[in-house]
């Protein structure tokens, strides 16, 4: 059995919240099952897996939502992601916020070293008939294996080098991985990850190979992007420096709203939550400017960076450019008159962050050549289940040969969230909930020889 979970976006607790322990918790109650239903053969007998692989499909660590990287001690040089990796203060930054998250997440990353070591998965045996014998003391033990790709939120385990290596063994341990130290994969066919999808007829990519604002194409996987430039200086930053400058006049849920920006979706409804916690705190006209002000610096200094004009001279028109005509405007307006703008913009783009990457699956040369009945993508938050095509393969009697389907899967995410309420928008309310989704696939003759399902659930 293999289950593929992914965008968990595991952080520090300095940018947001992250998923509660209590998935964690739920995932592994719902894995048992899974692995008992499993064992249910075509035939109709029940005989007990041996084997579950769980595939984490990218962005399950979060380094880059993480204030530390805006830390710099006095007389260095700030590291960022966009830092040459190879400077040597760019591994132990990456050490340095690895180590925070997996301490703030330990209460939910235990249950996957539980499943791994401590407390091992176990089936009842079968008796004689083929049925499930719930009288015996016997358990038989399922090997449960965790295997770790990259997306575009956790590439820095992707660098190569004995510095990385040390990072990557720190999560091994926390994770109880199957990875070895060497750069975690990013592309199906490095390491071993080959062997464990290729039973399953399952080709799996994070997804943000085809987002140009979170990959860089000439660059490769192994360099920072756009996407995370603008995610320190914006994100991460807008809090830390309405904090500094004006802390000590602001209400606290001021500042605890501005760090769960990183949580708001859609992504260009930024500027509407930032007016929103200043509309329902109540504060003055001269507060609201003043924090508008820290927003259209940040703004600027953004846009004025080389890295970012050098970036965009690859990007072509998007919601990317439409952030960055908002962050113009902003500059000479009030928050209302962006916010306007953004609602023409969020209708123009209308789901843009969630549109389908269904059309991407068509063009694998996995699925092309037949070798993959599901591709499975992660990266765009948004599960989905879409028909692409059916096939036969080789056989000795063509005319007899089986019809099998092709199916795109996204994998969704474990995810908080507050999504903007469709109904009159402009009144900025924000809904907060937590959504979690995986995919489960199954070889020949599992499961009562179905080939797959999906599970998908939304909690508060």
């Amino acid at each position: 059995m293999l289950v593929i979970i992914s965008d968990l976006h595991l952080g520090d607790g300095t940018c947001g919240r992250t998923i509660s322990a209590d998935a964690f918790r739920l995932f592994v109650d719902r894995l048992q099952e899974l692995a008992y239903n499993a064992s249910w053969r075509r035939t109709g007998q029940y005989r007990p897996i041996e084997e579950i692989d769980i595939l984490l499909l990218g962005d399950i660590l979060d380094p880059l939502h993480s204030e530390l990287w805006l830390e710099t001690p006095e007389g260095e040089t700030p590291v960022r992601p966009w830092t040459d990796t190879k400077n040597p203060r760019y591994a132990e930054k990456l050490g340095e916020i690895t180590r925070a998250i997996l301490k703030k997440n330990e209460g939910g990353l235990s249950y996957f070293r539980k499943l791994v070591r401590d407390e091992r998965m176990s089936l009842p045996p079968a008796t004689s008939r083929g049925t499930p014998d719930f009288e015996s003391k016997e358990r038989i033990p399922v090997q449960t294996r965790i295997h770790y790709m990259v997306g575009n939120h956790d590439w820095y385990y992707y660098i190569p080098g004995k510095a990385f290596d040390a990072v990557r063994e720190e999560i091994i341990e926390a994770l109880a991985l199957s990875n070895p130290p060497s750069p975690f994969p990013f592309f199906q066919e490095e390491g071993y990850i080959q062997d464990i999808l290729g039973p399953y007829r399952v080709y799996a990519r994070h997804g943000d190979y085809y987002d140009s604002f979170n990959y860089n194409a000439k660059a490769g996987r192994a360099a920072s992007t756009l996407g995370d430039i603008f995610a320190v200086e914006m994100l991460n930053r807008f809090p830390l420096e309405v904090e500094r400058q004006l802390g000590d006049e602001l209400p606290p849920n001021v500042l605890d709203g501005l760090r769960e920006l990183v949580n708001v979706r859609p992504v260009l409804a930024m500027p509407l939550w930032i007016s929103g916690q200043i509309r329902y705190s109540g504060l003055s006209e001269e507060m609201q400017t003043r924090i508008k002000k820290i927003w259209d610096t940040l703004g600027n200094e953004f846009l004025g960076l080389n890295v970012v004009r050098r970036a965009d001279e690859w990007l072509r028109f998007d919601p990317v450019d439409a952030l960055s005509a908002i962050l113009k405007i902003s500059s000479r307006t009030s928050f209302n008159t962006v916010n306007s703008v953004v609602l023409w913009v969020q209708e123009k783009f209308r789901n843009g962050e969630n549109l389908s990457f269904a059309d991407h699956a068509l063009k694998e040369k996995a699925f092309l050549d037949g070798e993959a009945d599901f591709i499975v993508y992660g990266h765009t938050h948004h599960q989905e289940v879409v028909a692409l095509d059916t096939t036969t393969r080789p056989t000795r009697e063509p005319a007899h040969a089986p019809i099998y389907s092709q199916i795109y899967f996204n994998s969704g995410t474990w995810h908080t969230y507050y999504d903007l309420a469709i109904h009159k928008p402009q009144e900025q309310k924000f809904i907060p909930y937590q959504v979690m989704t995986y995919l489960t696939f199954y070889k020949e003759g599992e499961r009562s020889n179905y080939r797959f399902e999906t599970w998908s659930g939304t909690f508060s």
